[in-house]
């Protein structure tokens, strides 16, 4: 039997810890056969990002085509997308019906706080891309700037995730980690599935290898798509996926800054 197909939309990581070298890894590990479509081009490793090279929305839009016209793509993840020509452009092909299954991780800022996505760009998200996404799965500080407000307590992640329900997407996972003031010992992402919120936790694991998980997570929800799971299931099996593989490489000294996830249970093996 072929394997299901997945592609993503994302820059590239020097590195390899995150973009579409992380999403490629994940789909990889999950089952699902992988392709890709290039939107910048960066210079970066576990201590900081030097330099983001946006490509050309023609070739970009050339690459989607292309994988489009030849392979069963059954889900799509979209990461760094990097100027507003490219979200817009993204967007009109999500529109057109293009883009089954989308899964939108809406990269703005780089763990080392380096800015990843021009500001035009944010209302092209807003306006244009949620409306069209069966998932997004932004973190703190990217729903921080989609919605212009501050995000420090649970409450404030469950009221988040229903405002930015009400931008379009069918489901929210507001991603929050440690950083909101009362999540206590547990690492709590808040999902918004249409009608309500609920929380899915999972153990805190201290560690500093953690470049690259949201790209891991955004991934993993698109591959369990492609596999043919509901959303929940999809959204459920992604979290456990992502904290394996966070736990797999606690040890690892990988660069001197954020290092990467355990993509492959190599530590577990």
């Amino acid at each position: 039997m072929n394997p299901p197909v997945a592609l993503t939309i994302a820059g590239s990581d020097s590195g390899g810890g995150a973009g579409i070298q992380a999403d490629l890894k994940t789909f990889a590990a999950l089952g699902v056969f992988g392709t890709s479509a290039i939107t910048a081009v960066t210079a970066q490793n576990t201590r900081e990002v030097r330099t983001v090279h946006p490509l050309p929305v023609e070739v970009v839009l050339a690459q989607v085509g292309t994988v489009l016209d030849d392979l069963p793509v059954r889900a799509v993840k979209t990461g760094l997308l990097a100027t507003q020509t490219i979200v817009v452009a993204v967007a009109e092909l999500a529109a057109a019906g293009g883009l089954p299954n989308l899964v939108v991780d809406p990269v703005m800022v780089s763990s080392s706080g380096h800015r990843l996505l021009e500001r035009a760009a944010e209302h092209a998200y807003v306006e244009l891309l949620l409306p069209h996404a069966r998932v997004v799965t932004p973190n703190l500080l990217e729903a921080q700037a989609l919605l212009g407000r501050t995000i420090r307590t649970l409450a404030d992640q469950h009221a988040a995730a229903r405002a930015l329900g009400e931008l379009g997407p069918a489901t929210v996972v507001l991603k929050g980690g440690h950083e909101v003031s009362d999540s206590g010992t547990a690492a709590v992402d808040v999902v918004w599935d249409g009608a309500t919120t609920y929380q899915l936790e999972s153990r805190r694991i201290t560690t500093t290898n953690n470049h690259g998980t949201g790209c891991t997570l955004a991934s993993a929800i698109a591959a369990g798509l492609a596999r043919g799971l509901d959303t929940d299931a999809a959204i459920r099996a992604a979290k456990d996926y992502v904290t394996r593989a966070i736990a797999g490489s606690v040890g690892w000294q990988l660069g001197g800054g954020y290092g990467p996830l355990d993509h492959f249970g190599w530590t577990t093996a």
